[in-house]
């Protein structure tokens, strides 16, 4: 077989996600499309894997992929054909012949999220569908505060909304907050993300910026104190910006 790895770029806000898990099973996800696509170039149905599951309307930057055909073909082809077929709100950036050992969910080392918040007084009218308005300027020093206790290895049991997962303990190398104008950029990077857990993290930072909760309140909540949750950040402006292998 030949296995082949491709970048992606995608508007995730009228998808249910990279992939639906479990029993709730639906063909309105990324994978569901592009399979569908590779099945109509060449007969065959592959198995594919994501570098990072995306959750239901949140867009991808530089999402990888990777699976294996019967059949060989040259990777612009494949490329080429994708985007020709593929709604336009998914492109297909590259496509390229790897090492048969190559697997785009378990070879990756580490991800990067990135939020998108519009500070400007009034919204921004052709942002609006990929930056959370924050209606008031948020406290950018005490954001940056809290998103350092992030940064190291923690259990994230309380910021995921999975049932299971094997470990819920995750090593974050960057959580910094940027200010660009009338915008804020949250970067989360870490070896792996529970489910929600970005979003619940960015949900965190947004009421520290607006002053709901204190910096403070990241730590006692990773040390497994008792304080109120936030609710997970809108998923229209999280971005996965890379996966690092």
């Amino acid at each position: 077989m030949y296995n082949y790895r491709a970048v992606l770029q995608y508007d995730g806000g009228r998808y249910d996600g990279w992939q639906r898990m479990g029993g709730d099973t639906t063909t309105n996800t990324i994978e569901y499309k592009i399979t569908e696509v590779l099945k109509k170039m060449t007969g065959e149905e592959p198995e594919i894997y994501a570098g990072c599951r995306t959750e239901k309307g949140v867009h991808a930057l530089g999402q990888v992929i990777s699976f294996k055909l019967n059949s060989d073909h040259e990777g612009y082809e494949v490329r080429n054909y994708l985007n020709r077929y593929l709604p336009r709100d998914i492109a297909v950036l590259q496509v390229e012949s790897v090492e048969d050992r190559f697997h785009a969910q378990l070879n990756a080392k580490e991800k990067t999220y990135e939020y998108r918040l519009d500070t400007a007084s009034i919204a921004n009218v052709f942002t609006r569908k990929y930056c959370y308005h924050t209606f008031e300027f948020p406290d950018v020093d005490a954001m940056r505060k809290a998103a350092s206790y992030f940064e190291g290895s923690h259990d994230f049991k309380a910021l995921t909304t999975a049932k299971k997962a094997k470990s819920t303990v995750k090593k974050i190398s960057e959580a910094s907050v940027e200010e660009k104008g009338d915008s804020v950029i949250i970067t989360l990077t870490a070896n792996d993300f529970l489910h929600n857990m970005a979003r619940l993290m960015v949900g965190l930072l947004l009421d520290v910026g607006a002053g709901l909760k204190k910096p403070e309140d990241v730590k006692r909540i990773l040390d497994g104190d008792e304080v109120q949750m936030s609710l997970p950040a809108e998923s229209y402006g999280l971005f996965l910006k890379e996966v690092l292998y």
